[in-house]
């Protein structure tokens, strides 16, 4: 087995060897422009798949690649970007074990290896997801419903990547073409085990994910009720004295105790007084 690993898809290497395998230009084309999605065509002579790496960044976020990979009878052709380090990892590890390794073997390492490193990323979302609702619990502020949506974000794009490659996966299990060998195709339904639970993992941290989501909007709409409680008890209990002092305030003879000596003892007594029944009417009813 031939196999050429290109480290820059710009370089004219793959372009020789486009012309010696007798690659389609579309797919030389879709190795140069990235960000594709992860998918697996057959053309005459080989099978042309793109798989998508996915490394964590700061926080929850990630960022992904592409590692472009011909399947050819004898001959297996990798092409990523060279600063692009798990790719390089993956294509070293499995051309330092392939030995007499067939290609469909040595592509099935690859995809596996692809598929494996999701995992680390869905436990730190796991840890996220517990993280976030803690916080949401103990202590609902803007930032922590910034990191919901940062990590919802991620999540979404880790689906969509799940998603492409399930049927990455799919395809090639059901596949009759003569580059892949029955015997692969119980590790071909393997990996294909391994996408389902990991997309089947990540539906179920999104769900938390939105619980996490609603929890914190009932904290902020509990801690609002709690304000407007406390601001409504205060002026309830203060609205007797404005009352009784507005009216002692207006400048009218004939008011109850205006010409005694005591009044403003007095006005301060009822005041008190009125105050004391109310908030014991308010206690009664549980208001506080």
């Amino acid at each position: 087995m031939d196999w050429h690993d290109i480290r820059d898809p710009q370089d004219a290497e793959l372009d020789r060897l486009a012309a010696r395998y007798h690659l389609h230009p579309l797919h030389i084309e879709d190795c140069r422009h990235r960000n594709q999605s992860a998918k697996v065509e057959e053309s005459p002579g080989y099978l042309f798949a793109v798989l998508k790496l996915v490394t964590p960044a700061r926080g929850v976020e990630i960022e992904i690649d592409d590692l472009d990979i011909f399947l050819g009878r004898d001959f297996i052709i990798t092409v990523h970007p060279k600063d692009c380090e798990p790719a390089r990892r993956f294509v070293d590890q499995v051309r330092a074990a392939c030995g007499e390794m067939r290609a469909d073997q040595a592509f099935y390492r690859i995809m596996d290896a692809v598929v494996d490193s999701y995992l680390p990323l869905l436990d730190r979302f796991n840890e996220e997801v517990d993280e976030l609702e803690d916080l949401v619990l103990e202590n609902p502020e803007p930032k922590a419903l910034a990191r919901i949506f940062t990590a919802k974000r991620a999540m979404i794009t880790l689906r969509r990547v799940l998603v492409n490659t399930r049927d990455v996966a799919g395809h090639l299990q059901r596949t009759e073409s003569d580059l892949i060998r029955r015997d692969m195709w119980p590790f071909l339904r393997d990996v294909y085990d391994h996408v389902a639970r990991n997309l089947d993992l990540i539906e179920m941290q999104r769900d938390l994910l939105t619980g996490a989501l609603d929890i914190y909007l009932s904290s902020v709409a509990n801690r609002t009720n709690q304000v407007m409680k406390v601001l409504t008890v205060v002026g309830t209990i203060a609205l007797p004295m404005i009352v009784i002092s507005s009216y002692y305030g207006m400048n009218m003879k004939g008011l109850p105790w205006i010409d005694s000596p005591n009044a403003t003892w007095i006005v301060t007594g009822i005041m008190a007084g009125t105050t004391v029944v109310l908030m014991i009417i308010l206690r009664w009813f549980r208001w506080f």
